[in-house]
């Protein structure tokens, strides 16, 4: 199995590493390419690009100085087992981010679709993805998205 390396997108300092993770199986790997922040260590990073070399993939990202780690509670992984997922809504000016629905997921790949759509539907209501991150610390992939125009129910 390859490596995943998070290196800082510094072109003056050589790119230097942050984190890496040894022997990451190439699901994973996509789940991470997919999301456009790092939340760990109580840092925010944002995701510049990613890169495949000789077994090593790369992801480079930035200091989100302008953003803040949240301090939401960490979901019990005992309760619900496999991935889990957020839905937040997002608001520019925001606070805070309302959770709109938690999902938990036994398949890598129905994560990764549900990272990487545009749009989401739930409860007659149809969402726009702005932004998705892994959130390290809380063990967790999140995807801000606003309502749409488009209102099912009516």
């Amino acid at each position: 199995m390859p490596r995943l390396e998070y290196r800082l997108y510094d072109e003056d300092s050589d790119f230097p590493l942050l984190y890496y993770y040894d022997r990451i199986g190439r699901e994973e790997t996509a789940l991470r390419f997919a999301c456009d922040y790092l939340v760990k260590e109580s840092a925010v990073y944002e995701k510049t690009s990613n890169a495949i070399e000789d077994g090593c993939y790369v992801i480079y990202v930035k200091r989100a100085d302008d953003e803040r780690v949240m301090s939401w509670e960490k979901r019990d992984s005992g309760q619900t087992p496999g991935l889990k997922l957020e839905l937040r809504e997002y608001r520019e000016f925001g606070a805070d981010y309302r959770l709109v629905h938690c999902y938990s997921f036994q398949d890598t790949l129905a994560v990764l679709l549900h990272l990487e759509a545009n749009y989401l539907y739930l409860e007659g209501q149809e969402w726009y993805r702005t932004s998705t991150e892994i959130d390290e610390d809380r063990e967790t992939f999140v995807i801000y998205a606003v309502k749409s125009e488009l209102d099912l129910l009516k």
